[in-house]
């Protein structure tokens, strides 16, 4: 009986000294040793130069110190359709042992809510690691338009460019149409903001509408009282140019307010950073607390400055509220966002 016991207690004791190696997950390993000599790929969802590439280069170069076992990292674009198939892959296909993680547009949450049919994602079973940068959207007029303020947008007409039905370029004037009756008249078929950028200084058009950090690229422009910024699209007003109105003081309904509020709502993602879903909690913290770590870093820092390049960071848990949050609008909200937002029908 004394054996039998004893060989009972020495395979309790082995189980005991076992089981917090099979919490570690499939790999038995824990983060700490997880990924060392390991490659991680970085999924940026839009093309070379944008800001999102940028931001996830300009990560990449300072995280891996910020991770044990410090890994090498690579950026991997993924542009096609505005993002989305960088989202998906994310959600569906990529790994979920945390060598995979990646950014997608802001839009990607109300896309979702809304319906677009592309979108096969469903944020709320991201895991948020946090973002970087908070984009506030203006548009600027140039200095011969006859609009000079936001109240000319409703008697004059103001033609801004775009690349397409739903680009970037096209959300703010397009929902201020159908939402204030604004008159903006959204010439498409420019090649992103640079190529609209050209079309405002040619005269082909007399301003547009992009995040404010874009406009970095029209300083000298600014500066030389050539372009003007005409309003922003935000109710709290931006640092750099507090002087500029919002367009939320020519709202006259709650509804309005509540529908500009639901559309411009994406801004609060800024540039954000998931893993798939089912990665171990352990990588997960541990990557929450890199991408922190990497955001803070006055390298980093200083080069974004250098550059003009916004870093500021969002905690994963202040992403995980603004889905929360967002998932509990009301449906006639959303049926009626749907009705406004831009689309190729």
């Amino acid at each position: 009986m004394r054996s039998t016991a004893s060989r009972i207690g020495r395979v309790f004791g082995l189980v005991l000294c076992l089981s917090p190696l099979m919490l570690l997950g499939p790999s038995g390993a824990s983060a700490q040793d997880f990924y060392k000599d390991k490659q991680i790929r970085l999924i940026a969802g839009f093309p070379a130069g944008n800001d999102y590439d940028l931001g996830a280069r300009l990560l990449a170069k300072y995280l891996p110190k910020y991770i044990p076992g410090e890994p090498s990292i690579i950026v991997q674009n993924m542009p096609q359709a505005a993002s989305v198939a960088a989202a998906n892959y994310l959600y569906a296909q990529a790994p979920r042992d945390g060598t995979v993680f990646g950014s997608f547009s802001r839009n990607i949450v109300n896309d979702a809510l809304t319906g677009e049919s592309n979108v096969t994602a469903d944020p709320r079973r991201f895991l948020w690691l946090g973002a970087t940068s908070r984009p506030a959207r203006v548009c600027v007029r140039w200095f011969t338009a006859t609009v000079k303020t936001p109240a000319d947008l409703f008697t004059r007409e103001f033609i801004v460019g775009a690349a397409g039905a739903t680009s970037s370029l096209a959300i703010v004037p397009t929902v201020l149409n159908k939402v204030l009756g604004t008159k903006f008249n959204i010439v498409e078929g420019y090649q992103g903001m640079g190529d609209a950028m050209l079309a405002v200084q040619r005269g082909e058009t007399q301003g547009m509408c992009a995040s404010y950090a874009q406009f970095r690229i029209a300083e000298q422009l600014i500066h030389d009282g050539k372009l003007f910024f005409l309003l922003r699209a935000e109710q709290a007003p931006i640092p750099e140019i507090p002087d500029v109105p919002s367009i939320f003081d020519y709202a006259k309904t709650g509804e309005q307010r509540a529908l500009m509020q639901f559309v411009f709502s994406s801004t609060e993602f800024g540039r954000p950073y998931v893993f798939p879903p089912e990665v171990p909690k352990d990588r997960v913290e541990t990557m929450r607390k890199a991408v922190s770590a990497a955001a803070h870093d006055p390298a980093l820092l200083a080069e974004a400055a250098n550059i003009k390049m916004d870093m500021t960071y969002t905690s994963p848990e202040s992403l995980e509220q603004l889905v929360a949050k967002l998932y509990k609008t009301p449906p006639a909200l959303i049926a009626t966002v749907k009705t406004i937002l831009p689309n190729e029908k």
